[in-house]
């Protein structure tokens, strides 16, 4: 991204279900290291969102998925020691049904697991997945 790194990062999130799970990954690398949390990453410049998402969620689970629904649009927002915002992501949250493939970590991803949401309560996950979880369930549930 060129220019300002006061401006916030466009970002996507691929939300796929399978029946009732969902496939989440563990993060291998920082931000949210050890987190559990939906495949996803930044925008290259000129990709749309579907492109950008489908290619985050190949490279990080090395499966494919119909993400044809907007689930949802949250923000990370993070804050050095001083309390002052250091980063500033947008995800767009993209979401649908498993199309192929079987999960496999790749890229910054350490797992990749199908899980229900009950499963993912007992483990540590990033900000606001539940929450998204609970509408994309939603979704699936009248797909």
């Amino acid at each position: 991204m060129d220019g300002d790194s006061q401006a916030p990062r466009l970002a996507v999130s691929a939300c796929v279900w399978r029946g009732d799970r969902f496939l989440l990954v563990e993060r291998g690398k920082e931000p949210n290291r050890g987190l559990w949390s939906l495949p996803g990453g930044s925008v290259d410049f000129g990709e749309t969102l579907a492109d950008a998402a489908a290619r985050e969620l190949r490279e990080e689970t090395a499966v494919e998925a119909d993400l044809r629904h907007l689930v949802d649009v949250v923000e990370a927002i993070r804050h050095d020691d001083m309390g002052t915002p250091s980063r500033h992501y947008v995800i767009a949250v993209l979401g649908g049904p498993w199309r192929a493939g079987e999960p496999v970590a790749g890229d910054d991803a350490a797992e990749a697991e199908w899980l229900t949401v009950d499963e993912l309560r007992h483990r540590p996950v990033t900000r606001g997945l539940i929450a998204v979880l609970e509408k994309a369930a939603r979704l699936a549930a009248a797909d």
